[in-house]
């Protein structure tokens, strides 16, 4: 258990970094928490975010800049409407990485 608290405490420090109007993959955050294979880790913490006001969940996104269809707080259409008011275009619930997706790479 303490270790999952380490790990997901790594995941929201590097999800707290996302700049406002970017987006993350889920494999990117992973990889910038230091563990290329959490992944699938970074989308069970996001579901628990403990402070989704100063952990900005909603600029992460999958691979291909899709959506989650579970989003923990309010669904598809929440994480739309909160990536939307900070200027990202989406379209088929899904985001233009290349244009939006945030330039940090893990070193």
């Amino acid at each position: 258990m303490e270790q999952q608290k380490n790990s997901y405490q790594k995941i929201y420090d590097v999800v707290k970094q996302i700049p406002r109007g970017s987006v993350a993959t889920y494999g990117q955050v992973a990889a910038l928490a230091g563990n290329r294979r959490w992944a699938r880790v970074v989308g069970y913490a996001l579901h628990v975010n403990p402070d989704p006001e100063q952990i900005p969940c909603h600029r992460v996104v999958n691979r291909e800049g899709r959506l989650s269809e579970a989003f923990a707080f309010g669904g598809v259409n929440r994480q739309k409407l909160l990536l939307e008011a900070e200027g990202i275009p989406v379209k088929d619930d899904c985001v233009r990485l290349e244009k939006y997706q945030w330039k940090r790479v893990a070193p």
